[in-house]
């Protein structure tokens, strides 16, 4: 009886296993400095040819990494660094060939297939055809290794769907021949060729590493950019330098005349430290322009160069070795970057936040910035203009019809074309040099809630210094002392929206009738003692 019992427990539990789902799981190697490479080649060289945008680190230990254009990562070849990942590369080469499976799929991968976490064997060449579906089941954790015996390659347009929590930097390909993606590839994970090439063809794309211990790499026109997640940093970029009371601005010269023709919008100040602001529009200006230098355009400038001093400073994580291919599709993620000369942006830049709202992008140009018509810049995964700054060492223009997003700060050279239909989400700043404007939008991220008084002395007095009404008025309007007390040794300047001054009148009574002798129109004015601005603003004069 107690043999039948335990047979019939036996019978049981085989039953159950071979009836419960299989659930296998796997450990992922650790890459070592590998985990920073997007094309690596312990020995072999990697080549490019098209507009491939690649993120992350590139390089070989024995050849030679051509054709490559900007690159959001570091070239490595032949150096310290090469070394040490071509040895990290064998061992994790080693741990994946080691690792002991126990799912035999087929050598037909995909065709709409969903395959959980676990190790998988294929003891012969594989290929990836339509859809194969990686499902995490709903643990972040879950690894994925494939093991195929053979080379491995894709039919066109064949793609890895990542499900239920499933992450490209848990997938993991070690294969023993050439790897082949064809046009259209969307490719997840890591893949390792030992002894043999990679080869990507144009449209593919790779969210992972292509690592050879032995072989070339080549790739035509792809994107192809390391995972983030599974421990890896997250990039914070710099510390976003403080603009003080330069934030109030759109647009500012600390030495230089600012000036614009046609219908321009700003929202933000304007104005010059060293120079006279013309041409702007009051109605079209949500801020104030300060028409002549004033205590605000004092602080802007000090607070402008202690800004750029600031970013200047700064040790860049990448160069970017081609400046005049800045843009077309280039993707750059929270870092400072370089650029040895003179820049053109053609085409379109993104900069990627991967989440993170907070990240700061900072581009330094030693040279001047010039842009194609209809640039833009896009702001994705969370990346916020204000957390974009661009240091150019020389003129900038930024032609028509241009998206541009971040704040331009602009050193010893002119901002001498703001052009036709160009949306500025940033703010133009320069430390010296003329500032242009052409019909075009201008929006200043964040302006502080302070920038009325900034550079105004404190006076101990409830409310203005000076009341005027009516305001609008018609024929005539009142200037009115709220402190007799003050009145000593002031003069009202009354300026046009082009910054000419059309009035200059003594103080000299508690209440001043001020005629309409100047013409419709908005009007600013100042009241000044002893040199000094003791306040400021605007009056409409219309009969």
């Amino acid at each position: 009886m107690q043999m039948k019992k335990r047979l019939l427990f036996i019978l049981v539990f085989i039953v159950s296993l071979a009836t419960y789902p299989s659930t296998s799981f796997g450990q992922a190697p650790n890459l070592g400095s590998a985990a920073d490479f997007v094309l690596f080649s312990t020995d072999g060289a990697v080549s490019n040819s098209g507009l491939s945008q690649i993120t992350g680190n590139v390089g070989t230990n024995n050849g030679s990494s051509t054709a490559f254009r900007n690159v959001n990562g570091v070239m490595h070849d032949g150096d310290g660094v090469s070394a040490q990942c071509a040895a990290d590369l064998l061992i994790a080469y080693n741990q994946l060939n080691s690792a002991v499976p126990t799912l035999f799929p087929a050598p037909l991968l995909g065709n709409g297939a969903t395959l959980n976490a676990g190790i998988y064997s294929i003891s012969s060449a594989a290929t990836l055809n339509l859809t194969l579906n990686l499902d995490a089941q709903g643990n972040p954790n879950a690894v994925f290794i494939f093991q195929i015996q053979g080379p491995l390659s894709t039919n066109a347009a064949a793609k890895i769907k990542l499900l239920n929590g499933a992450q490209a930097c848990n997938v993991f390909w070690k294969v023993e021949g050439l790897v082949s993606m064809a046009s259209g590839t969307t490719m997840r994970g890591t893949i390792i060729a030992n002894n043999a090439a990679i080869i990507m063809n144009t449209g593919d794309t790779l969210e992972g590493r292509a690592l050879s211990t032995a072989g070339a790499i080549t790739i035509d026109g792809v994107l192809a950019y390391t995972p983030i997640g599974c421990g890896s940093a997250v990039l914070n970029g710099p510390t976003a330098p403080n603009l003080g009371a330069t934030a109030c601005y759109a647009i500012f010269s600390s030495d230089g005349a600012v000036s614009n023709s046609g219908i321009t919008n700003v929202s933000g100040d304007v104005g010059s430290n060293n120079g006279l602001t013309t041409g702007y529009n009051p109605l079209l200006v949500n801020g104030d322009i300060h028409l002549i230098p004033d205590g605000s355009t004092a602080q802007a400038a000090a607070d402008l160069l202690v800004a750029y001093n600031y970013v200047n400073s700064l040790s860049a994580d990448i160069e970017l070795l081609y400046p005049a291919d800045f843009g077309k599709n280039l993707v750059l993620t929270p870092h400072t970057y370089l650029l040895g000369g003179a820049t053109t942006f053609t085409d379109t830049l993104y900069l990627n936040a991967q989440g993170n709202a907070n990240a700061v992008f900072v581009i330094q140009i030693n040279g001047a910035l010039s842009t194609s018509t209809y640039a833009k810049v896009v702001l994705m995964n969370g990346a916020r203009s204000e957390n974009v700054f661009w240091k150019v060492e020389g003129a900038v223009s930024i032609n028509n019809y241009s998206i541009f997003r971040g704040t331009i700060i602009c050193n010893n050279g002119a901002l001498s074309a703001l052009n036709t239909g160009v949306i500025l989400d940033g703010r133009a700043l320069t430390t010296n040099g003329a500032l242009t404007s052409t019909a075009m939008d201008a929006t200043a991220p964040l302006i502080p809630g302070n920038c009325s008084t900034i550079g105004l002395p404190v006076i101990n007095t409830v409310g203005d210094l000076v009341d005027i009404y009516p305001n609008p008025f018609q024929t005539k309007t009142t200037i009115r002392f709220n402190d007799p007390a003050l009145i000593a040794d002031c003069e009202l300047k009354i300026y046009n929206s082009v910054g000419k001054e059309v009035l200059s009148t003594k103080l000299q009574n508690p209440s001043t009738i001020l005629e309409n002798n100047f013409g419709n129109g908005v009007y600013f004015y100042r009241v000044i003692a002893h040199g000094e601005t003791l306040q400021s603003g605007k009056i409409i004069a219309q009969n």
